[in-house]
């Protein structure tokens, strides 16, 4: 139970770290780490304590199995989440080269 509170206050940095923040840098990482923390619920879910491979062999009659679903998804959030922060990183370095600060509170300033 502890592990899942744990992943919840690592969810909570990330979202401070995109709310509190002014830095588009800082942001990005903040939500870069909301998705690790997601990543890790997806996987303590799918863990069971003294499971094994869901691979059934000829003989072995064993009942604990670690879902395997969780860890196909993690793979595919992990792809979607590289994605979704190089399209981040791609759309600061823009701004940074048309306004020439990261600052949110500057860049708003700057109308036109």
């Amino acid at each position: 139970m502890i592990i899942y509170l744990l992943c919840a206050l690592l969810f909570v940095i990330g979202l401070c770290g995109v709310i509190i923040q002014r830095s588009l840098i800082k942001i990005i990482i903040g939500i870069c780490i909301m998705e690790y923390a997601i990543n890790l619920f997806f996987v303590l879910i799918g863990y069971k304590e003294g499971g094994v491979a869901p691979i059934i062999t000829k003989g072995e009659n064993l009942s604990i199995f670690v879902d395997p679903l969780p860890q196909a998804l993690v793979l595919t959030t992990i792809v979607i989440g590289l994605g979704t922060t190089a399209l981040l990183v791609s759309i600061a370095i823009r701004i940074y080269h048309k306004h020439g600060t990261f600052d949110i509170n500057k860049i708003k300033k700057l109308k036109g």
